[in-house]
């Protein structure tokens, strides 16, 4: 009797270095040296958007912020040493638990970047007219994930009993796009 092998095997768990310094310039360079070298002139891109890192704060001892480039808007979990990270192979996918409710994010694995993990927020960005709207979307978008759901129900109009809170993705979603209720 033989034992089967797997025809291909999962990519190995690496642990992910801390980051202990914002990174903010780091990602903007990086997304910046990949416009300018490898994604200009494809079709799926946004001439009007530029790359820029927005909004990276601490949050549970790790990085949270949203990277705009001209063909992604997603919102990024970097490893700073908190309780938010686990290590997880290239292409795993895993939830977040944030105040916004638990968010699926994405583990790559950047030869320069090293580990990091995403949630898709919008792909491709063609839709989004101006550089100031794609910046209005990140903060919205990060502002909404670090929110919980509770602060985010508007009042109840008037004659109706009960305001129940949508399930947490779809209320993120929902908000991110500019969509009450």
């Amino acid at each position: 009797m033989t034992i089967r092998q797997p025809a291909a095997a999962p990519p190995p768990v690496r642990a992910a270095t801390v980051c202990a310094e914002d990174p903010t310039a780091f990602l903007t360079e990086h997304y910046c040296q990949l416009w300018q070298t490898q994604m200009r002139g494809l079709p799926f891109v946004n001439p009007a958007l530029q790359v820029e890192a927005i909004g990276f704060v601490r949050h549970a001892g790790d990085w949270l912020g949203v990277v705009v480039t001209p063909w992604f808007l997603n919102l990024f979990l970097i490893n700073g040493g908190g309780s938010l990270w686990g290590d997880i192979p290239a292409g795993q996918r895993r939830y977040v638990a944030l105040p916004c409710g638990a968010l699926q994010f994405i583990a790559d694995d950047d030869p320069v970047i090293g580990l990091y993990q995403y949630c898709p927020l919008i792909a491709p960005v063609t839709a989004i007219a101006s550089m100031d709207e794609a910046r209005q979307a990140a903060q919205d978008a990060l502002g909404a994930a670090l929110t919980a759901p509770t602060e985010l129900v508007a009042p109840a109009p008037e004659g109706k009993m009960d305001s129940v809170a949508e399930p947490a993705r779809r209320g993120f979603l929902r908000r991110l796009a500019g969509q009450r209720g």
